[in-house]
């Protein structure tokens, strides 16, 4: 199959537009926008249709949308900043980028909470109609940084575009106030023409976003147009972009753009009829994790039934209820939610029934961060129950790859009949990217089989059903749908007889018990983690999660330059790959970069018992690969 087809480029048709354009085109090969303002000015909506554009052009692209927790935090102020980067190329890409190439500031305190990331030379354009003394105060100037030289270093563009979307929307009626709202809609129409990106899909966009205020739609879409129009037009633009869409960056296939949590989702869907189950998910709304809950509640045509429990424990209860009865379980939440599950999941443990864990990671502990992005909840998903509890642990490396990692995170839960964590986090979670839809022969086939009778005779040849006899490949137990005749058997917290399933206080009982749960994960099959070395290398970097991206774009940078440096990036963290030892053992350095303490490293450290060097931040934010770059870099050369 070929990719999507691109829609036309053609600007939208409006009576000021001109016949003639004054710009000139230059090719880019990449470029990186971030779109900053209030958190009601629309900056995310903005950068979604700016990116949905930019996926049907066939660009590869990486978002990060980064906002306040608050549901509208303070207008004006530093703390209320929302703001959506984009990095999109004619080539393979792997990060939201470092230094921002296009900056558009809605108001002062945009500026001043974003310019830092803005490269020198670099494009900014700024709604000068926001700069008065009141804005200025909140967001910390003395004096307007447009009237003075702070702004000389950048390609500056005073543009009114509050104004000029009032002056744009007059015919339509409206106040001076629900006018200025669509601001960002003549924002995304300038940037539109700016980088030549396609226009109907954000037409038929509002269109049916405001079906019901129809009125609303022809503003917004008016307002889009007079931003397109007023690039068109203006001598303060005279240049124009033009980025290629990446046609050898991608296999053949179909694409379409999607999130990490929408790509979990389907991925969840599609284990679902991959295995011939009923999808449940318990759920209590928490960000970065609601989306999930969202989404998977719109399609109970799929046999999908979602459940907003009254709390995280309830949610989690009802999920393991769910898989005792034979649906395929699911639970989600991020890291405060996770700490309540954890006696739920330790029964799960104990009762050995399928169950996946999502765990969608964000800054903590307790509230935290909430809407930015942390790897710190590893040691919680690897030790985090009482007693021994072990549990597997997959971990997706890009928002696309969520789909594939929860198809994983479903086979070893089926396979082996246990609960799995599925440990993505908030970078993941937001941040979008190209996917290529899987052809249906792709899949796997998780179909399972149910106990349907005895599976054991007693010396006297009497045919009975142990709860508790174990598959001798997978060590997982039979999987018996309540009511079925004859495989009636205790369900609870108290430990089991081997085979039997009754109830046993025996020690010897339960350490076989403890140890066979422990050999049951230490069992599941993961294939053998992969290393990149094309020249010998001497030192070694391991990511883990959503590190990959950064990672990888850093190893990119340093071969370019000539460097040695071999690249491994983990999935499983629970199991680790059978081969992990051999290979961290080739290395005279091991550097695993996280956005954590060192969790991982210290795992590697106890597990292999090798000298793992440690490269961690906690700030809320993905690592930019020009940092790791210089660490990797100093780590090579290190005596």
């Amino acid at each position: 199959m070929t990719a999507v087809p691109h829609p036309s480029t053609h600007p939208p048709a409006a009576s000021e537009a001109s016949s003639e354009t004054s710009s000139r085109t230059e090719q880019l090969s990449r470029v990186v926008i971030r779109f900053a303002g209030d958190s009601g000015d629309g900056m995310q909506l903005t950068g979604d249709r700016f990116t949905s554009e930019t996926a049907s052009f066939g660009n590869d692209l990486s978002t990060l949308p980064n906002f306040p927790a608050e549901i509208r935090a303070p207008a004006g102020t530093l703390g209320g900043v929302s703001s959506f980067q984009l990095h999109f190329a004619d080539h393979d890409i792997l990060t939201p980028g470092d230094a921002v190439d296009v900056l558009v500031a809605m108001n002062p305190a945009a500026l001043k909470t974003n310019l830092a990331d803005l490269r020198a030379g670099g494009e900014l354009l700024v709604n000068s109609d926001e700069f008065d003394s009141r804005a200025l105060t909140k967001a910390g100037y003395e004096r307007s940084p447009l009237d003075d030289d702070s702004l000389q270093g950048y390609r500056l563009h005073p543009v009114p575009l509050t104004s000029l979307t009032v002056e744009a929307l007059k015919e339509f009626g409206l106040s001076r106030k629900e006018a200025q709202r669509a601001k960002n809609m003549f924002a995304l129409g300038l940037l539109s023409w700016m980088y030549h990106r396609p226009t109907e899909g954000t037409e038929k966009f509002l269109t049916s976003k405001f079906a019901k205020k129809p009125q609303i739609a022809a503003a917004n879409i008016a307002a889009f147009k007079a931003g397109w129009n007023f690039g068109e037009t203006t001598e303060d633009f005279a240049v124009s972009y033009e980025i290629a869409p990446a046609a050898d960056a991608f296999p053949s296939g179909t694409y379409r753009n999607i999130s990490g949590n929408l790509a979990l989702s389907y991925g969840l869907l599609t284990a679902a009829r991959q295995a011939d189950l009923p999808l449940f998910l318990g759920s209590y709304p928490i960000t970065p994790a609601s989306d999930i809950l969202h989404e998977l509640s719109k399609h109970k045509n799929f046999g999908v039934r979602t459940f907003q429990a009254e709390d995280e424990i309830a949610a989690a209860g009802a999920a393991l209820g769910a898989a005792f009865g034979g649906s395929l379980a699911v639970t989600s939440n991020s890291g405060p939610g996770m700490a309540l599950k954890s006696e739920t999941i330790g029964l799960a443990v104990a009762l050995e029934l399928p169950m996946v864990i999502v765990d969608i990671q964000r800054g903590g502990p307790s509230t935290g961060l909430p809407t930015k992005t942390e790897q710190a909840d590893l040691l919680q998903t690897m030790y985090g129950r009482n007693g021994e509890a072990p549990v597997p642990i997959v971990a997706p490396r890009t928002p696309a790859d969520c789909f594939d990692a929860a198809l994983e995170a479903v086979r070893i839960a089926l396979t082996y009949r246990t609960p799995v964590y599925l440990l993505s986090d908030g970078y993941l979670a937001n941040g979008a990217e190209p996917w290529r839809i899987p052809e249906l022969h792709e899949l796997p086939d998780l179909r399972v089989n149910f106990a349907d009778g005895p599976n054991h005779t007693l010396e006297d040849g009497t045919e009975v059903f142990w709860p508790y006899k174990r598959d001798p490949l997978t060590l997982a137990r039979p999987w018996a749908i309540p009511g079925t005749p004859g495989l009636e058997h205790r369900v609870g917290g108290i430990e089991k007889q081997d085979g039997t399933g009754n109830i046993s206080y025996d020690p010897a009982n339960h350490d076989f018990m403890v140890r066979t749960r422990q050999a049951k994960v230490d069992g599941v099959w993961v294939p053998d983690v992969e290393v990149d070395d094309p020249h010998g290398a001497n030192t070694l970097v391991l990511g883990w999660g959503s590190t990959y991206g950064p990672v990888t774009a850093a190893v990119r940078r340093l071969r370019a330059a000539g460097e040695r440096i071999a690249q491994a990036h983990l999935r499983h963290l629970s199991p680790f790959p059978r081969n992990l030892g051999e290979v961290l053992g080739r290395y005279e350095r091991v550097v695993v970069p996280e956005m954590n303490l060192g969790q991982l490293a210290s795992l590697l450290r106890a597990r292999y018992l090798v000298d793992v060097r440690s490269h961690t931040q906690v700030s809320g934010m993905p690592f930019k690969a020009e940092q790791l770059a210089a660490v990797l870099k100093e780590e090579i050369h290190a005596a």
